[in-house]
């Protein structure tokens, strides 16, 4: 057996640390995606897209409709995608079975395995807030089991899950998380989503944003939304992330999905616009974000998936400057900020 000086036990020992960092680093990565908006007039190519995405080591990406550019550009390129039914589909996917299979037949089949998919998401935002427009919200549970019949026929139900992406203005009550319930208006639709998700083993799409609560609601602490709390022994949650989480969670429970689990589909903060949006803020709140993922919240620990929204500020989004000004690069290329992936 080869004899080792101290030295050299020294620099074992230094290589197995670095080691387990960078497994640890790697793990962290694993939970984040980014989404991939394309409402500007000058973004970059898709292949310059996915390419910015590779050399920033970010794995995931959602994209919101169906775009050829992109598939062609995300081809062997490994990374994981969430893809959007758009809104204008969900009436025909919903009433026509033959519509849904045609539907997964072109954007999925065709271009899979080479591009991987990870769900399907049929509708963002569409059960809404109480005071929102329920006139697409009855099509959406509807369009999931044809989809989701779709995606058994293609024998590809163990690699892709089908979803919806809801607003947490859906639940009727938050705070505490513990009492989180659905309201009213959408119980009616979230019912037998949350049964579908149960019986296919598929998450429930979430888009959680501190940013807006703290925007609209003048009791939230500017620190508890951008996880720069100090500790409090008292109370339970030390970031309104978690508490959002876990109040979906809590509702979740109610409507008969305790093993339900919850997918973060967008979390974000502007870096320019209203109140609290600055560039400081949002690279806080988007590096102490990507930190915190792999922990889980206090009710659910262990690593929660996350899309960071979004990878471009688009200048054709609709709404205030705010909306605009999510992106972590501008569509040159630059980063608004700096923010690490590894």
């Amino acid at each position: 057996m080869a004899s080792f000086s101290t030295a050299n036990l020294s620099m074992v020992a230094t290589m197995l640390l670095l080691g387990l960092l960078l497994v640890s680093l790697g793990k962290g990565a694993e939970s984040i995606g980014v989404c991939y908006g394309m409402l500007g007039n000058n973004l970059p190519d898709p292949q310059e897209v996915v390419n910015l995405y590779k050399s920033n080591n970010i794995n995931r990406m959602r994209l919101y409709y169906p775009d050829d550019k992109a598939f062609s550009a995300l081809k062997g390129s490994n990374i994981d995608v969430i893809l959007d039914v758009p809104r204008e589909a969900l009436q025909d996917l919903a009433s026509d079975k033959s519509a849904a299979a045609h539907w997964v037949e072109i954007n999925i089949r065709r271009h899979w395995p080479d591009v991987k998919f990870r769900y399907i998401t049929v509708g963002n935002e569409v059960i809404p807030t109480p005071s929102g427009d329920y006139s697409l919200a009855q099509y959406v549970h509807p369009a999931m089991e044809n989809i989701h019949e779709a995606i058994l026929s293609a024998g590809l139900q163990d690699s892709i899950k089908v979803s919806t992406a809801v607003l947490l203005g859906i639940l009727g009550k938050s705070d505490p998380p513990s009492e989180g319930s659905f309201a009213n208006e959408a119980n009616n639709y979230m019912g037998p989503i949350v049964e579908f998700l149960a019986r296919t083993g598929a998450p429930l799409l979430a888009n959680v944003y501190p940013y807006f609560a703290y925007l609209r609601d003048p009791g939230v602490d500017l620190e508890f939304a951008l996880f720069t709390s100090a500790p409090d022994g008292q109370s339970q949650y030390q970031n309104l992330f978690d508490a959002m989480v876990d109040a979906l969670y809590s509702a979740l429970e109610k409507a008969g999905g305790p093993n339900v689990k919850i997918v973060v589909s967008e979390s974000g903060w502007p870096s320019l616009g209203d109140k609290g949006a600055s560039k400081e803020n949002a690279q806080t709140y988007n590096s102490n974000l990507i930190k915190h993922v792999p922990q889980g919240t206090p009710k659910r620990p262990g690593e929660i998936e996350t899309y960071i929204f979004a990878m471009f500020n688009e200048n054709e989004k609709d709404g205030a400057e705010t909306e605009k000004n999510f992106g972590l690069f501008y569509p040159s290329k630059e980063p608004v900020y700096q923010i690490n992936f590894n």
